[in-house]
């Protein structure tokens, strides 16, 4: 099989077998075509053979190359998770062998903290919206959503109308891997989606017929790329210096239950998160605060 062929091959097999989101599956094949591209030195085509004839000197002098012009650790690390399940799935069924990944060094990644906003920042952020129009109703009602339930942006605009129940405030929601989890909303949450789904939703939808609970102008369902720049418009509005992403409330809403003495255990349900390590760099973003505010006013501070 050429390159080209085994990359889709395996693609397929991450949604058939794993059930991988579509964002992930296109980073793994993205990445395959790179690799691919740098070890041949041409694309990735019906006559491009180069992965199959990869020996483990080669793999790792391609990461060591990224590394040497700049790339971002993670991202390297994101590249040799892509190339290690490659060829573990083509070993698997047949091929290639043997497996040219199975000793590939992972590169040294540094603890990051995901960005903090404070209560008085969010609280000036999901006031900016004007809700009296209904673009900024429906803004308003994605940023309290967001911030009240910690959903990952593509897990909020994909949300569907039968997906939440506003009498007993849950949503429903459809995590990585297709794996579901039951979220509380929030009384603020509820009465400003109440208000957006009776009126600014019709208004936007203008008859036109869409599951999703939040939609555009043109009756669409809203997108990552359309949130992430109305949150920006928002922010600038609201006078905060650093724009947030849409990542950044979820952080916002780990960081700040965890400062009100929520349970790690807990956080992680609502988080979605497959393991609770992924959970616990919240507890260092909530010391990181706390230390913060300890340097800022303790008198020995």
């Amino acid at each position: 099989m050429t390159d080209d062929e085994l990359i889709t091959a395996f693609t397929q097999a991450l949604w058939l077998e794993e059930n991988l989101a579509e964002n992930s599956r296109s980073a793994y094949r993205r990445d395959l075509e790179r690799t691919a591209r740098e070890l041949s030195g041409k694309p990735a085509t019906d006559e491009t053979r180069a992965l199959a004839s990869a020996d483990g000197a080669a793999l790792n002098r391609l990461l060591g190359q990224r590394l040497a012009e700049g790339a971002a650790p993670r991202s390297i690390g994101r590249m040799r998770s892509a190339i290690r399940r490659f060829y573990a799935w083509a070993g698997r069924e047949g091929h290639i062998q043997p497996n040219p990944a199975s000793d590939l060094p992972a590169p040294r990644l540094p603890r990051a903290l995901p960005a903090d906003m404070d209560e008085a920042q969010v609280e000036s952020l999901l006031t900016a919206p004007d809700a009296g129009t209904p673009l900024g109703l429906r803004d308003r009602a994605m940023l309290e959503t967001l911030y009240a339930t910690g959903l990952r942006v593509s897990e909020l605009v994909g949300l569907t109308l039968t997906e939440i129940n506003l009498n007993h405030g849950v949503a429903r929601v459809s995590g990585k891997g297709g794996r579901e989890r039951l979220v509380p909303i929030g009384d603020e949450a509820i009465a400003w989606l109440s208000r957006y789904i009776s009126g600014a939703r019709p208004h936007l939808l203008a008859r036109r017929q869409s599951s999703a609970v939040f939609v555009t102008e043109r009756g669409a369902a809203m997108t990552r790329q359309a949130f992430w720049y109305r949150i920006k418009h928002h922010a600038r509005s609201a006078g905060l210096r650093q724009l947030p992403s849409p990542h950044t409330l979820r952080h916002a809403f780990a960081t700040h239950l965890l400062n009100h003495g929520a349970d790690l255990r807990a956080l992680q349900m609502l988080l979605g998160h497959a393991d609770l390590s992924t959970t616990q760099i919240y507890t260092h973003v909530a010391t990181a605060r706390l230390q913060a505010l300890h340097a800022e006013h303790h008198p020995r501070g």
